[in-house]
């Protein structure tokens, strides 16, 4: 554990001392604790109908937009200070309700406001990582849909940028260009995936500042050919992005799920390979 962590007042209170786990190669203590990263990611729209038929409970309901489109967000976090060392991760998620198929707002407020709206969570539909311990942990205490893969950031003045893929085989390309108003975000992410048939819903606290952007010019993904991103691609997913997110300052903390239904349908996602991935960072100086 990074013995700079205050856990004894401030947002980390309390979490030390954390509950042993062990799955595979991961050797870790909950809850895992984020300290500083690189997060950023774009808001597309998609078929609902196709949305919907790869969710793995009938109470689950994908958040629409006015249009009846679904929403599909790519994610990129470069975790530089974790409990559990750095590494990447590209989490593809559909903002979903649970319990309830309406909203008394605009589809994509909660993709903002997120915690703040009862039965509100992310679906977490795919989340490479570039570390093996990370993978394991993720796989055997949430069922998490991780797999490893190679993960490089460019990280400049005007955007922010992640290329991903397995060895030689391309996914894809996120990039988020740095604008948009400046939001505090001390809400929690609450995100759902399955495990041995078990819908986990995991409350995710985190404190931070994110600038927010409807004008998504020069944002962009890119995809390439391998399985992942054909998965994506089927659901229809729009050309351009409606928003772009990325967060100046953050900080997390990772707890155990709750099951809150049993007997849902499978949601591995896809598994990949046991390798070293490779996972570098560069930042380009200001006034560059």
């Amino acid at each position: 554990m990074n013995s700079q962590i205050d856990t004894a007042s401030g947002f980390f209170a309390g979490t030390r001392p954390g509950k042993k786990a062990k799955y595979g190669k991961a050797s870790f203590e909950l809850p895992i604790l984020y300290l500083r990263d690189d997060f950023f990611g774009l808001y597309f729209t998609a078929d609902v109908k196709k949305v919907r038929g790869i969710l793995p409970s009938d109470r689950m309901h994908p958040i629409t937009m006015p249009n009846g489109r679904a929403i599909v967000a790519i994610l990129a976090y470069n975790y530089i200070d974790t409990t559990i060392g750095p590494y990447g991760e590209v989490p593809v998620v559909i903002p979903v309700l649970y319990d309830k198929k309406h909203l008394p707002f605009m589809g994509f407020l909660p993709a903002l406001r997120q915690g703040s709206h009862p039965g509100f969570a992310a679906l977490v539909m795919h989340l490479p990582v570039t570390k093996v311990e990370a993978r394991d942990a993720g796989r055997g205490e949430w069922g998490y849909t991780k797999f490893i893969a190679d993960m490089h950031f460019d990280i400049t003045p005007e955007y922010l940028q992640c290329s991903m893929s397995e060895g030689p085989e391309h996914i894809l390309d996120l990039r988020v260009m740095r604008k948009g108003i400046h939001v505090r975000d001390d809400k929690p992410l609450i995100t759902f995936s399955v495990k041995d048939k078990k819908l986990i819903r995991t409350v995710i606290p985190q404190k931070g500042v994110m600038r927010v952007s409807l004008a998504t010019k020069g944002s962009f993904v890119k995809f390439g050919p391998h399985a992942m991103a054909r998965s994506i691609r089927a659901l229809d997913i729009s050309d351009k992005p409606f928003m772009a997110s990325f967060y100046t300052e953050r900080a997390a903390i990772l707890p155990s799920g709750a099951v809150v239904e049993e007997n849902v349908r499978p949601f591995e996602g896809y598994i990949g390979k046991d390798r070293k991935a490779k996972h570098t960072t560069f930042y380009t100086p200001y006034g560059v």
